[in-house]
């Protein structure tokens, strides 16, 4: 890891986006050796519009609190992808939903496509945990936080009744990145 990773979560409100960037700051910085600062922003709908959130990890000080040059970026939709994509890196990540994100952005970084949700749905049988999944997969592709400190901030977050399903999402997420390197 460089002295600074920058990573955008980014769906439309609803999705999850705001805690899986919560998540992965304290995966960084409770659970890691790291230093991590966590931003969101979403419009003024609480349900539908674009939302992002992004998290500077570090193993120094953050001296700027906001992401400027993204190493990894999810887009969970069509829109999300479209207006936030433009600050990714080159060299970076873009991780992209196949079935909602179409049209893919051209640029100088690494595109990976994989139906995020309807594997959620398929395999757990609740698009609710999709961010989870999604968690799992960044912290795979990017190795920026260890699988062990994710799977804490997860599963510190998680409602009793839901820790094996959020758990199972996570390990669903490891896997499938696995086979986008």
């Amino acid at each position: 890891m460089s002295e600074r990773y920058e990573i955008r979560f980014s769906g439309s409100g609803g999705q999850g986006m705001i805690l899986a960037g919560i998540i992965m700051a304290e995966a960084a910085a409770i659970y890691g050796d790291k230093n991590a600062v966590q931003s969101q922003s979403y419009g003024p709908e609480s349900r539908g519009g674009a939302s992002k959130a992004e998290v500077i990890i570090s193993h120094g000080p953050i001296d700027y609190p906001k992401a400027t040059a993204i190493d990894c970026m999810l887009a969970m939709t069509q829109e999300a992808c479209t207006k936030y994509h433009g600050d990714i890196k080159s060299g970076g990540i873009l991780l992209v939903d196949s079935e909602e994100v179409k049209t893919v952005p051209k640029g100088d970084f690494k595109v990976l496509s994989f139906p995020i949700i309807g594997t959620a749905r398929e395999e757990l049988g609740k698009t609710i945990v999709a961010n989870i999944i999604s968690l799992g997969m960044i912290a795979e592709l990017t190795g920026v936080v260890t699988h062990e400190a994710v799977e804490k901030a997860v599963l510190s977050r998680v409602p009793p009744a839901f820790l094996d399903l959020n758990k199972k999402a996570l390990q669903i997420g490891f896997e499938k990145a696995k086979m986008l390197k």
